[in-house]
């Protein structure tokens, strides 16, 4: 039986709207198995206007045929929360057990609807976000937040950590970890080896040391092994014209979150995909946060939603090839 596991995220953002409005792209031959409360999913039913039958059970090995179950974790007071400490505490409450669940074996991959960074650390969570607490959890060190759409694929070395942070993150065996799991995993998700494109961090690729010393120190060195070694891996690109030879590249590694993530979203923010690489399950989520500003408005659109849907069970799909 293919199980896939879907967390509601923050019960006061669009998550529980766009688990009802993607329901009709569920496939026949599938079990999913919502994480959340029947009260805030029946309440999206009704804003929807589509009513959603499932069953309620206490684990995913109950799901045995295809069709829609709910673990109803039922801890919070009220169907619609707003936000604050209570809708990050639940939020964190769905992932925490549907990763339990993923990491056991019992579900084939993993669907998570966004959760706010503020509320959740502040109920607890410690990680940075989902992605980290997942490959946490899941009791690995290698792993990467990856940005998916079919006109753009990027990898960031650095995530959700203040600017100024960001040079002393960027060195050789960080640069180097990256790289080899890109390297690895990617062949096994999409079948082929990625030609890699490594950007620079500082302008022009820091002009040879001129307007920088990380890009010829750090970013090139590491480069030059693997390519050394047959990869084909090019770097450091400039970044300000890297995303011009999209054509030349399967995968960019980028040195931190805005560099990649800016012209991610200006190509693909209707269709783009969280995808994390290295946990033992694939995992992916839609590319948007809470949108608290249009949640339980009936405004939320699910196509990222979609996009990250399909993506899972084609990654689930070419693992089992």
């Amino acid at each position: 039986m293919l199980r896939i596991g879907i967390t509601t995220g923050d019960p006061a953002g669009v998550g529980p709207e766009l688990i009802v409005r993607i329901a009709d792209a569920f496939r026949e031959d599938t079990a999913y198995v919502i994480y959340g409360e029947e009260k805030t999913l029946a309440e999206a039913c009704r804003l929807v206007g589509k009513p959603l039958k499932f069953r309620r059970i206490d684990a995913p090995s109950c799901a045995d045929a295809p069709g829609l179950y709910l673990i109803d974790m039922d801890i919070s007071n009220v169907a619609i929360p707003e936000p604050s400490l209570t809708s990050g505490k639940v939020a964190v409450a769905y992932l925490a057990r549907a990763t339990v669940d993923a990491v056991r074996g019992d579900l084939k991959g993993l669907l998570t609807m966004p959760l706010s960074k503020f509320w959740a650390r502040r109920a607890g969570l410690s990680c940075e976000g989902q992605t980290e607490y997942l490959a946490q959890a899941s009791g690995v060190k290698r792993f990467a937040m990856m940005m998916f759409s079919e006109k753009l694929r990027l990898v960031l070395l650095s995530t959700h950590v203040p600017l100024s942070e960001v040079p002393p993150l960027v060195r050789k065996d960080r640069i180097r970890e990256k790289l080899a799991l890109i390297l690895d995993e990617y062949p096994k998700l999409f079948g082929k080896e990625p030609s890699v494109g490594v950007l620079g961090l500082n302008p022009h690729s820091g002009e040879w040391g001129e307007t920088g010393k990380e890009d010829v120190e750090e970013i090139l060195p590491a480069v030059e092994e693997f390519r050394e070694k047959g990869y084909p891996v090019e770097g450091p690109l400039a970044p300000d014209t890297a995303f011009l030879q999209r054509e030349r590249y399967e995968v960019f590694l980028c040195m931190y979150h805005d560099q990649g993530l800016i012209p991610f979203k200006l190509l693909s923010f209707r269709e783009g995909v969280n995808l994390t690489l290295g946990l033992p399950f694939p995992r992916t989520s839609p590319d948007h946060g809470t949108a608290y500003d249009i949640a339980w408005q009936g405004r939320a659109d699910p196509t990222s939603a979609l996009k990250a849907l399909e993506l899972l069970h084609r990654l689930i799909e070419n693992l089992n090839r």
